[in-house]
């Protein structure tokens, strides 16, 4: 800890040094001079602080009785403070709720900052967290207890758990757990930022490291949380510099053998007291690149348990919605499931920024409503433009509260985590939209719907159905729609990627970098089932250039052909694309479905056929000047038009090549 002599009340300008003091000044400054041509990097005193010091001394001698101010001749500067009055003030800091800030000053002019915080009333507990109730009855479990009662283990004899790492995309909530584990301890939590314990300064970043859980230990039971820990305890093979090194190592060496760091001075290390540890410390790192860490660091005794907070699921989202509404006055017709459902890939954090635009937006419309009303109540001016000073009765503070129409609002204009992740989001496609294939909608139904919506009632009966299903069949016929629908249905997130690029058979001259795609994607569908909730649907029409161990059982394991549309499904597909269309009454899209001018008509070539008809329309009504709203309507007329215009994409060659029997 710094103690800076403005704070107890020294405030006079420093002497003139005498002659002796002059000398031996020069002689530093010489020796230091000596020391770099020598190769020696660091001086071994800072001038400035030693003169502003030897001039200061004997003023302020009799008035510092708790701090001692010493000189190391070992270059550094240490400023000490007698440890049983620092320990007393931070507790009675601590007792009061307050914040007690520590810092410490390595090698140099860099100087890191690490906080103590007590429990505060009114921060995160674990009530506060929602979504993730099993990891809280595990944390219940493996931490509470041995920091309430730590002679529970020490009787069973098992080691307490010495730390935790936190991992998951940003925003999941892995800093806010991490005080709401001390919150609910009361245990002094010392919070740093990995990089604060950096240095520019050789060796002064170990010693930040090494400070940091001396504090902890002294004041033990305690927690030590270090944030974005990635950033000073990546894999050793991968650093550039020594010093980064020497950092994880240390690291390492501290969470391995702290009880050295507090042994008295006068404690003989080959006693039995240095066998034993003082009370538990905690360490929780968090990270949302695990991979990068060091694996020696997730190791039993380090790392001893990895919680991994990744994107929540229907339910969860629903958890933390309650969480973050309860003090928000809603509607009483407003609807959390509908929307956390309307909500996939978001996080805690942007649901938090959803509640929050909700209320923005909610307080926006009141308060243009407000206007609007005072503004025709009031005809004078001066009293119109000073509205919002006018007082709001009680009655209308009651009706105020957020609506449903503000969350979908507020939904549009708030971008999930999981869209700056790359995910594409869910577009809104139905079934009703793709029309007809009633036997495969049946099937993705049972194979991924309801799996993602009832997963209880698999796990009951044991079932383990395929994960990997594949689409194939003539272009244009809807594959990529369907898949589009099936996410939507199931409220899943969606990531489109062409399979085709990537699953062509091995073997071909020069194909070396496409078999290494392939067999990191088979890697890949081979742990699929060890990840619940992920399902792959892969769609192609070209079935014949795929490699037969992508479509063996387990991987690609479910295959469903999609043909051309039958005439009644053509019927069905026109009345989905005819939505938002001026279709004339007149007008039956099923029998013109059924047309022999429409037969080997694909989805595309369907669609093709609408936008024409509507074209037609279009180009008719400018002719006659027809006004925008007249009954200007697509009439049979307009259908037949685009109909000499279009013919079948795919020849009847094509919609039979990769049919399974021609």
């Amino acid at each position: 800890m710094i103690i800076r002599k403005e704070s107890i009340g020294i405030h006079r300008p420093p002497r003139l040094l005498s002659r002796t003091q002059s000398r031996s000044l020069l002689s530093a400054v010489s020796t230091s001079e000596d020391g770099i041509c020598g190769e020696q990097v660091e001086p071994k005193i800072d001038l400035m602080q030693s003169m502003l010091r030897e001039s200061y001394a004997a003023e302020s001698k009799g008035k510092e009785k708790n701090i001692e101010v010493e000189v190391a001749s070992s270059a550094k500067t240490i400023n000490k403070i007698d440890i049983v009055n620092s320990r007393k003030s931070e507790e009675d800091a601590e007792r009061l709720g307050a914040n007690v800030t520590k810092e410490w000053k390595g090698k140099g002019e860099v100087s890191n900052t690490a906080s103590v915080e007590a429990k505060r009333k009114d921060g995160p507990r674990f009530r506060d967290l929602g979504g993730i109730s099993s990891v809280l009855e595990e944390l219940e479990t493996e931490v509470f207890l041995p920091l309430y009662h730590p002679h529970v283990p020490q009787r069973l004899g098992v080691n307490p758990i010495g730390g935790i790492l936190l991992h998951g995309p940003p925003g999941c909530g892995k800093t806010k757990l991490a005080h709401a584990i001390a919150n609910e301890v009361g245990v002094p939590f010392y919070k740093i930022s990995a990089t604060e314990v950096v240095s520019g300064v050789s060796g002064a970043s170990e010693e930040n490291i090494r400070d940091l859980f001396s504090k902890a230990y002294r004041t033990a039971p305690s927690i030590i949380f270090i944030d974005e820990i990635d950033a000073i305890a990546s894999k050793r093979e991968n650093l550039q510099r020594e010093m980064e090194r020497r950092i994880v190592t240390q690291l390492m060496t501290c969470m391995d053998e702290y009880h050295r760091l507090i042994l008295p001075a006068n404690a003989n290390s080959d006693s039995e007291s240095s066998n034993k540890k003082p009370g538990n410390v905690l360490v929780i790192g968090a990270t949302n690149r695990p991979d990068a860490i060091d694996p020696a660091l997730r190791r039993p005794g380090r790392f001893d348990r990895e919680i991994r907070l990744g994107v929540p699921d229907e339910n969860a989202r629903v958890e933390i919605l309650l969480v973050l509404t309860r003090k928000c006055t809603l509607e009483g017709s407003l609807d959390l499931l509908q929307i956390a459902r309307s909500t996939p890939g978001f996080v805690g954090a942007d649901l938090d920024a959803l509640v929050d635009k909700a209320g923005n937006l909610a307080m926006r419309r009141i308060l243009a409503q407000r206007k609007s009303e005072l503004t025709r109540e009031y005809s004078d001016k001066e009293s119109t433009e000073e509205w919002w000073k006018i007082p709001w009765l009680p009655e209308e503070i009651e009706k105020l509260a957020i609506t449903m129409a503000d969350f979908e609002q507020a939904a549009k204009m708030v971008q999930p985590s999981s869209r700056r992740e790359g995910f594409s989001t869910i577009p809104n496609v139905k079934w009703e939209d793709v029309g007809g294939l009633e036997s495969i909608r049946n099937e993705f139904d049972l194979h991924i719907v309801k799996r993602i919506k009832f997963p209880e009632e698999y796990q009951k009966f044991g079932v383990n159905l395929e994960t990997g299903i594949l689409l194939y069949g003539p272009p244009g016929c809807g594959k990529t729609l369907i898949a589009k629908a099936v996410a939507s249905e199931a409220g899943a997130n969606f990531i489109h990627v062409k399979v085709d690029a990537l699953t062509t058979k091995r073997g071909k001259e020069g194909g070396w970098v496409v078999e290494r795609l392939l067999n990191q994607l088979l890697i890949e569908l081979d742990g699929a089932d060890q990840r619940p909730g992920v399902f792959i649907i892969g769609a192609t029409n070209r079935p014949e250039v795929m490699d037969p161990a992508v479509l063996r059982p387990g991987r690609f394991g479910k295959l469903l052909y999609v043909p051309l549309p039958s005439s009644n499904d053509r019927g069905l597909i026109l009345n989905a694309l005819a939505k938002g269309k001026p279709i004339d009454p007149s007008v039956d899209l099923r029998a013109i479905g059924q047309m022999d001018a429409c037969e080997n008509l694909s989805g595309a070539d369907l669609k093709k056929l609408m936008d024409e008809a509507a074209m037609a329309a279009l180009v008719e009504a400018k002719r006659l000047s027809c006004p925008y709203e007249s009954s200007c309507t697509i009439k049979v007329t307009h259908f037949e038009q685009a109909l000499s215009k279009i013919s079948p994409s795919v020849s009847h060659k094509e919609s039979w090549v990769s049919h399974p029997n021609p």
